[in-house]
């Protein structure tokens, strides 16, 4: 029997259309959208899923924590709201601490689906 996913993940878009999460995968390494991928397939199908996986950042905001080859650290900020888990924002991580302009615009754009 196939598993069902438990909330279905939808990127944000711009009102003009623009898929800037979708359009910032596209632009990665064929593995680091692969491993991107799964893990968001894991909080699909596993939500609420914890650490070291996915960490609530407070206010309705959670991260994805991706590990990439090479050592690098990939995040995708996303929240969950409808049933429905929307992704907000990814980037590559080059600091211990989310960097505060990267909070600021998931934020926003949480507000924007709300």
């Amino acid at each position: 029997m196939r598993q069902r996913k438990k909330i279905v993940a939808r990127f944000y878009h711009t009102a003009g259309g623009a898929n800037p999460v979708l359009e910032w995968l596209r632009s990665l390494p064929i593995a680091d959208r692969h491993a991107i991928g799964q893990d968001l397939a894991r909080v699909e199908f596993g939500f609420p899923v914890g650490m070291p996986l996915c960490r609530a950042l407070g206010h309705g905001l959670w991260e994805v924590r991706t590990q990439l080859p090479r050592g690098r650290i990939a995040r995708v900020l996303f929240c969950a709201a409808e049933g429905e888990l929307f992704v907000l924002h990814g980037f590559i991580k080059k600091t211990q601490k989310i960097p505060a302009h990267d909070l600021d615009l998931a934020r926003n754009r949480m507000k924007e689906v709300e």
